[in-house]
């Protein structure tokens, strides 16, 4: 997927934000983590050309017939994300890339959108990330102190955070 969004949008760098973005780091999490069928994704020097990966690889291509899953074009800022957090992404590129460098959200970066989303599927995500010993507790209350969060937000933001370690 990366090889072929970046080929799409002329692009060597695709940043990959969503759940899985998780491959990255973690090449073989846990099943649970690897539910979904699509990778939220942007090139990294020509976001405006997210589209054309969402056109040509996304829902319903035959790129998504033929291999199961499929990319969704998104946004820069669709996801919300700590300070810092494009330091920390870590990188994927080997020979399947072809040239084309993935740039994957670090694991509590990673979950700190998803707890800013906060819709079950992210919560279970969450949960599912803390039970297998892929985040850790304090990271992430510090993460979500480094965020761009109204006080209502990251004061759940934090009890979600406890809630996931409380249920261990």
């Amino acid at each position: 997927m990366i090889r072929a969004a970046g080929r799409i949008a002329r692009d060597h760098e695709i940043v990959v934000i969503g759940s899985q973005a998780l491959l990255g780091q973690f090449p073989d999490a846990p099943r649970v983590l690897l539910a979904s069928m699509e990778a939220d994704v942007y090139p990294r020097n020509h976001p405006e050309r997210a589209d054309l990966i969402d056109g040509a690889i996304g829902e319903g291509s035959p790129f998504h017939e033929r291999f199961g899953y499929y990319a969704q074009g998104v946004g820069a800022t669709t996801a919300t994300l700590p300070k810092g957090w494009r330091k920390r992404l870590v990188s994927v590129k080997n020979p399947n890339t072809e040239g084309v460098e993935g740039l994957c959200l670090e694991v509590h970066d990673l979950a700190i959108s998803k707890y800013v989303a906060g819709r079950p599927k992210d919560l279970a995500f969450t949960l599912a990330l803390s039970r297998h010993g892929l985040t850790r507790e304090a990271s992430l209350l510090e993460r979500a102190s480094q965020t761009k969060l109204d006080a209502a937000l990251l004061k759940r933001v934090r009890g979600r955070i406890r809630c996931d370690f409380a249920a261990r």
